[in-house]
């Protein structure tokens, strides 16, 4: 093997070998979190017309400027928050590049980065490829939800520590964090003078009447906060790797550097329809958001009445439940058994933390898919009752 040993346990994803499973048992896939439905009208109508108008050649490195100003003023529209498109925002392939150009930008070799766990796989790999080294706090049980753990954020956090990773809406336990957990973030960081890398890739997609506050915008953090998110799960197209990054001019440029000589640039006939979208496509991502609320209580009473543990979901694409009731207390061991036998992928929470006891048995289902591919899911997984 002739993988660097600091990218050794990256070799391959959980989503990979759950969706190779998936297509080798002709499986619903409920692991993987990308819809099965196309966004907006107005947008798909605009990249086609940027390439058929010849935007196929490089963008600017910091994207065009009309998708910058269109995040722009749409950061000021939602959140209030004014960023100087020229200096403060950066167009980006997908999150996953702005996650790893940040840290790559920001995070020298031995530096200390924290990240809430339960979390996404491509915090942890973009840690190791900056030489930084990974702590985690973790989400705890608060009913059938999770809220963070604040004294395990108050003794991790260190002067020893250079960025936090914070993840609202959460992925994988579909968790909106509370006034009070964002506050008590912002006051660690704060204290210590860390950087914050907000992960927002969900920001519109919450439910039950809640509203996302991005960390950004409370006191003191909109100068150490870089606030990230994308198009793809706002607008259903995770293929396109549309992201940005957002944030005082010396952390962007901090990201820019980095992120120029991993792809350099991407998306070309993509961007301006991007811009399209964040300007003029906000309905429909409310009635996309309300159709994703009803998918999810869906596939929480079909899970609920095959004898599942459900837990809350307040946002996101993804619901996390507990086989145990159905006799499988590893959670790994149940989604690699149950394509074969009922015909449905889902993904275990155990492959997104450090600290797998209080998460061994829970498995992350994605609801983001048509309503007849989730009730087929639920009519193949209520074969478990047998």
């Amino acid at each position: 093997m002739r993988t660097v040993t600091r990218l050794a346990p990256f070799a391959t994803t959980i989503f990979a070998e759950m969706s190779q499973l998936a297509a080798t048992h002709d499986a619903i896939n409920l692991g993987q979190g990308f819809p099965d439905t196309d966004g907006p009208q107005a947008m798909l109508d605009a990249a086609r017309a940027a390439i058929a108008e010849g935007n196929n050649q490089y963008p600017p490195g910091p994207g065009i400027p009309a998708l910058r100003q269109a995040v722009a003023d749409h950061q000021l529209r939602c959140y209030g928050i004014e960023y100087d498109p020229a200096s403060e925002i950066l167009i980006t392939v997908g999150a996953t590049e702005a996650i790893a150009g940040s840290l790559v930008g920001l995070v020298e070799t031995g530096d200390e980065v924290v990240m809430i766990e339960p979390y996404y796989d491509a915090y942890a790999a973009a840690t190791a490829m900056a030489g930084g080294v990974r702590r985690t706090v973790p989400l705890v049980a608060d009913g059938d939800g999770f809220s963070l753990d604040r004294d395990a954020l108050a003794s991790t956090i260190t002067d020893a520590t250079r960025v936090l990773i914070v993840n609202s809406p959460h992925n994988p336990t579909g968790t909106v964090l509370g006034d009070e957990d964002l506050r008590a973030i912002a006051q660690t960081c704060i204290e210590h003078d860390v950087i914050v890398i907000s992960d927002e890739v969900y920001e519109h997609l919450v439910f039950d009447g809640r509203t996302h506050t991005t960390i950004a915008a409370l006191p003191g953090m909109r100068e150490r906060t870089l606030r990230i998110s994308s198009a793809a799960k706002t607008f259903n197209v995770t293929g396109w790797k549309v992201g940005w990054v957002s944030g005082p001019a010396d952390l962007v440029a901090a990201a820019r550097t980095a992120k120029q000589f991993m792809s350099y640039v991407g998306s070309g006939p993509f961007q301006p329809a991007i811009a399209v979208a964040l300007n003029t496509e906000m309905d429909w991502v409310r009635d996309s958001c309300a159709a994703l609320s009803a998918k999810r209580d869906l596939i929480s009473g079909a899970l609920r009445d095959v004898g599942f543990g459900v837990h809350r979901t307040e946002g996101t694409f993804f619901v996390c439940a507990d086989p145990r009731p159905l006799g499988y207390t590893d959670g790994e061991e149940f989604c690699r058994d149950l394509p074969a036998r009922v015909g449905v992928a889902a993904v275990p929470v155990s492959a997104f933390v450090d600290h797998p006891e209080p998460w061994a048995h829970l498995v992350r289902f994605a609801f983001a898919k048509r309503d007849e591919v989730l009730l087929e899911g639920a009519e193949r997984l209520r074969r478990l009752q047998a």
